[in-house]
């Protein structure tokens, strides 16, 4: 998959970015707004296994966020299961050499279109950290709703941590129509 914004290009991951995305996600402040799952620190083995599994993934939507001709981000979203199986998750990444300038915003906007084109989710959120402003300005830019607050659902460093729910369901999408990407197959 390759998909053109005007900040930068989303595509899938390949071998080659492993040197790129053991740089750019090895970042403590990165890794404090993301799941345990994400390493920190994270090395090169990291990168090779994230990659490796990114490229066999058959059901999630897991891209390189590319800048500057190299592997900076990356975003997700993930189809849920069983009575959830509607609904998809979304998260992203990016190096905070890159933050600041609209790249993840171009990204979560592009996506959008995708999924709901090529699939029968009606719904795609986002659980957010209470502390990471950041990313709720960047839902609510791309037109996702805040949900609910589940408070101290999240352990984090030895915290809690209340999770923003945003949302954003596919006929609100479809009644506004806003496309800003184009996807190369």
């Amino acid at each position: 998959m390759h998909i053109s914004t005007p900040s930068c290009i989303l595509r899938t991951w390949s071998v080659s970015d492993a040197p790129s995305l053991s740089i750019h996600a090895n970042n403590p402040d990165i890794a404090r707004w993301m799941r345990d799952g994400f390493p920190s620190p994270y090395s090169r083995d990291d990168a090779d296994r994230f990659i490796a599994m990114a490229q066999n993934e058959q059901i999630a939507i897991l891209l390189a966020i590319e800048v500057d001709g190299e592997a900076v981000g990356g975003i997700g979203i993930h189809p849920l299961s069983d009575v959830y199986r509607r609904t998809a998750e979304i998260g992203y990444w990016l190096s905070q050499k890159y933050q600041g300038r609209g790249i993840v915003t171009d990204a979560v906007r592009a996506c959008v279109p995708v999924v709901f084109a090529t699939t029968d989710i009606i719904r795609i959120q986002a659980g957010v950290f209470h502390t990471n402003l950041s990313s709720m300005r960047v839902l609510e830019k791309c037109g996702f709703e805040h949900e609910a607050v589940h408070t101290k659902a999240i352990w984090k460093h030895g915290q809690f941590l209340n999770e923003h729910l945003y949302v954003l369901f596919r006929d609100r999408y479809e009644s506004r129509k806003e496309p800003n990407a184009r996807t190369l197959n």
